[in-house]
């Protein structure tokens, strides 16, 4: 009798074998309509319990003129006892309300420093030229008000670089998205819930600015930043366009194949219920654009056609395809670039 002992090769097996109970079957719009609504709530419900918001009680903190924009940054609670910094660039010479894009940064050791183009050192630089990341500040230079901050665990709420912090993460005891999911548990939440209660946040702020047209918001990322979107886009309806980068894959093969997922990405019981391309499929009607590279170490280009091409079939099937563009690319894990400004262009009315 075979018996195995590896927990592994098991997670493999399971995997193998697992139909979600959500994953998309219809051919029709009517089957759309049926499943989305069905899904939404269940996917949603696994964000756990949400945080209660408080007053912004926002703070511009300096403000200054450079490459033709206007940039802020700011300071504003998310909630009782919690508070983010932000940048907020937009067109110096621009009038009137403009569109606005939440530029959600992913892994790495700067948060939204790279994304919003911060180049104080080397080490910045190379961050943001390994994989042109820094779409927030190329996008207001495109004529877009962005803004990004910090998920919780990374950049200036990544509390390994405050000074006397305790030592709580290293490399044998995990990373700060696995011990924040762990704390957030505890409590019935989920540290993906409370990024996207913080990026809901970041959306009020823009939606109260006289600069920003409140009905023209859009929302892209990389990788993480692409996870982020995607929930985003989900949880807020306000988002009217979305560009997810480098982020299309199966759960079954970068979640447990490679190991390659953290505490921030997952929720309990989300694959008992879907997949990505069904994730992402929960954005429809709304216009999405998903980039590729042909060269992604870190989504393999197989597993993200595949994801592709079952996302094609929910938008089809809702009689949406016109409002689903893939750019694919030639490159590694990074920002194309090819579409987003003509993308977000259209679909935000410039």
């Amino acid at each position: 009798m075979h018996r195995n002992l590896s927990v592994d090769r098991y997670f493999l097996e399971l995997a193998a074998k697992h139909m979600p109970r959500y994953r998309f079957k219809g051919k029709t719009k009517s089957d759309w309509q049926a499943w989305t609504k069905k899904l939404h709530a269940a996917a949603v419900g696994t964000l756990g319990l949400m945080p209660r918001k408080v007053p912004l009680r926002p703070e511009v903190l300096v403000e200054w003129v450079e490459d033709g924009l206007v940039k802020q940054r700011l300071v504003f609670d998310v909630e009782e006892g919690l508070s983010v910094t932000a940048y907020v660039f937009r067109p110096k010479d621009v009038k009137g309300q403009l569109p606005a894009i939440l530029c959600c940064h992913g892994h790495g050791p700067y948060g939204k420093e790279s994304v919003m183009g911060n180049r104080a050192t080397a080490a910045h630089c190379h961050d943001i030229e390994r994989t042109n990341y820094d779409y927030g500040l190329q996008m207001a230079k495109a004529g877009f008000v962005t803004i990004a901050i910090d998920w919780r665990g990374f950049g200036e709420r990544d509390d390994r670089n405050k000074p006397h912090f305790r030592n709580l993460v290293d490399e044998e005891h995990g990373d700060p998205c696995t011990l924040n999911y762990e704390r957030a548990t505890l409590f019935g939440m989920t540290l993906l819930g409370m990024d996207v209660h913080d990026g809901t946040c970041a959306i009020d702020y823009l939606c109260s600015q006289p600069f920003v047209d409140a009905g023209r918001i859009g929302c892209m990322g990389l990788s993480f930043g692409g996870t982020m979107t995607t929930w985003m886009s989900i949880y807020d309806r306000r988002i009217k366009a979305s560009d997810i980068i480098c982020y299309s894959d199966r759960f079954a093969d970068f979640a447990i194949r490679d190991a390659n997922a953290c505490g921030s990405q997952v929720t309990p019981g989300l694959f008992a219920l879907c997949d990505v391309p069904d994730l992402q499929g929960l954005i429809a009607p709304r216009p999405l654009l998903i980039e590729i590279g042909t060269h992604d170490d870190c989504f393999l280009i197989d597993s993200a056609i595949s994801c592709y091409r079952e996302l094609e079939k929910i938008y089809k099937a809702a009689g949406l395809a016109d409002r689903l563009e893939l750019d694919l690319f030639e490159g590694g894990h990074r920002w194309g670039a090819n579409k987003s400004v003509s993308f977000f262009k259209r679909w935000l009315s410039v």
